[in-house]
């Protein structure tokens, strides 16, 4: 039987946001319903937890902002500040560049984690979770996202 990861392991874990995976429906990038769902967490509960605040706003948020050429406190600012989805979606195609390149993101979005650093990087994880075993499946940063948050079994 395949392992699962350890609770706690990687400390609190919030199974209400969304894969990495989910395409945002106005522009067809995937990660972006993610980083709107921390961003609106953050507004309602003032901060993530230490495990996701440590990331936000950095890693996979940032890389996505670096491809659309626009600033993570920027997106924050346009989902604190919203009334609603439309508004946000309305406003961030505004703020980011009329050719978002989503093809070309979310090829390097599902490769994260592939180069030989990034395979590195994913066995240590799986060991901390003590999954180890998990490193033939679980290719990819998204992959890892997904199986820590139960959604790869």
């Amino acid at each position: 039987m395949p392992s699962k990861p350890i609770p706690g392991s990687t400390g609190e874990v919030l199974t209400c946001l969304p894969s990495p995976y989910l395409p945002h429906a106005g522009t067809g990038l995937l990660y972006l319903p993610r980083f709107i769902a921390k961003c609106k967490y953050v507004r309602e509960h003032g901060a993530l937890p230490a495990s996701y605040a440590k990331n936000y706003k950095r890693g996979l948020d940032r890389f996505l902002c670096l491809h659309l050429g626009v600033d993570p406190a920027a997106v924050e600012k346009i989902v604190h500040e919203a009334t609603d989805d439309a508004e946000i979606d309305r406003k961030l195609l505004e703020l980011f560049p009329a050719e978002v390149r989503a093809i070309k993101w979310n090829r390097e979005l599902v490769q994260k984690g592939m180069t030989a650093a990034g395979r590195e990087f994913l066995g240590e994880a799986l060991t901390a979770m003590g999954c180890a075993d998990r490193a033939d499946e679980i290719k990819s940063v998204p992959d890892l996202i997904d199986f820590d948050e139960g959604r790869i079994d």
